[in-house]
């Protein structure tokens, strides 16, 4: 039996960038394929993985054992990160916008400002490529980067990671917890809002904490978006979202992608992959009920967590294809869930 690889997925989020900044992966590992990570293009042929939101993210010193351990908890409240230095982190992210640009040099890639150019690339052999910072610390108070990243490519942007930043507090990975957890956005992240509605850079929701999200919703004149996250109601973790968030993002016309981080989808919010898929269709269910079908799709945070054993990377997306139809998604759905809404819903924060 061939794998059913269309419609192609298109993706809330993904770490592959810094596979490759720490170097755990190299610009022809991506292109040739290699036995680790999540994504690679050969995988992405396939499994129908057609591109997707690619991160830069500046990560803080950590010991992936011990946090492993703790994620794995019956609860867990893990401490946040103190805030990053400024200098540090722009150097950071200036190494990301080269690595964009090797990988599109190399051919693993077409980076995509437009969603004419994202549906034109979903048909060519490359990944399509949005540019994505996560955490904003290479911005400065004055948002004088913005612009300037905004002329190379950026047009999706996460004011916070977990750790807090000049522009506002994000939430920890603390089970169970809801979202509402510090303060709203300071003067510089309410600024930053309205620079990114003005050059029609998407403002990414997951990581932020409650209060902040309140405060976008407040200023923003663009969808609420929340690239890779998922249902509270399923799975009582700081990270997923409750159903007075989804409605936010209903009212807004916005987008949820589901995260497929097993901590975020197991009701138990434990880092373990042995489960099956009908837990994430459950969070699927849960948010059609709420936003409808035309406002969730996929944020797998590939290469950047734990996913379940049914899928392990891009390759395995067709068993998730399958789940899917078996659940009962039509073809008209499944080509909104796999990269319809997501052009959507750029179409209308972009403004074309």
């Amino acid at each position: 039996m061939v794998a059913m690889t269309s419609p192609p997925f298109f993706d809330g989020h993904n770490d592959t960038v810094l596979k490759i900044l720490m170097g755990k992966a190299s610009v022809a590992d991506i292109v040739q394929g290699y036995g680790a990570g999540h994504i690679d293009l050969p995988r992405a042929r396939a499994g129908g993985f057609g591109g997707g939101f690619f991160a830069i993210f500046t990560p803080s010193p950590s010991n992936p054992s011990d946090r492993m351990e703790q994620l794995n908890q019956d609860e867990y409240d893990l401490p946040l990160p103190p805030m990053l230095d400024h200098a540090d982190a722009l150097a950071f992210v200036k190494r990301g916008f080269e690595t964009f640009n090797d990988l599109e040099s190399a051919g693993a890639i077409t980076i995509c400002r437009s969603v004419g150019e994202i549906a034109l690339a979903l048909k060519g052999e490359r990944m399509a490529a949005i540019i994505h910072i996560e955490g904003a610390e290479a911005i400065g108070p004055d948002l004088d980067e913005l612009e300037e990243f905004y002329t190379l490519g950026l047009r999706s942007l996460g004011p916070v990671w977990s750790r807090p930043t000049i522009f506002g507090e994000g939430v920890p990975f603390r089970y169970p917890s809801t979202g509402d957890i510090g303060g709203g956005l300071t003067d510089a992240g309410k600024r930053l809002v309205r620079e990114c509605n003005r050059l029609g850079i998407m403002i990414d929701l997951s990581h932020l904490n409650e209060k902040g999200m309140d405060d976008v919703a407040a200023l923003s004149d663009a969808p609420l978006v929340a690239t890779h996250s998922n249902a509270y109601a399923i799975c009582p973790h700081a990270r997923n979202l409750t159903d007075r968030q989804l409605q936010q993002i209903a009212d807004s016309d916005g987008m949820v992608g589901i995260n497929l981080a097993s901590g975020f989808l197991r009701p138990d919010g434990k880092m373990k992959s042995d489960f099956p898929l009908d837990v994430l269709l459950r969070h699927l269910d849960h948010l059609v009920k709420i936003l409808g079908e035309d406002r969730v799709g996929l944020g797998t945070d590939f290469d950047g967590a734990l996913v379940p054993k049914d899928i392990k990377d891009c390759a395995g997306l067709p068993n998730l294809r399958a789940a899917l139809a078996d659940h009962g998604v039509g073809d008209a759905l499944m080509t909104k869930f796999t990269h319809g809404n997501w052009l959507r819903v750029l179409r209308k924060t972009w403004g074309e």
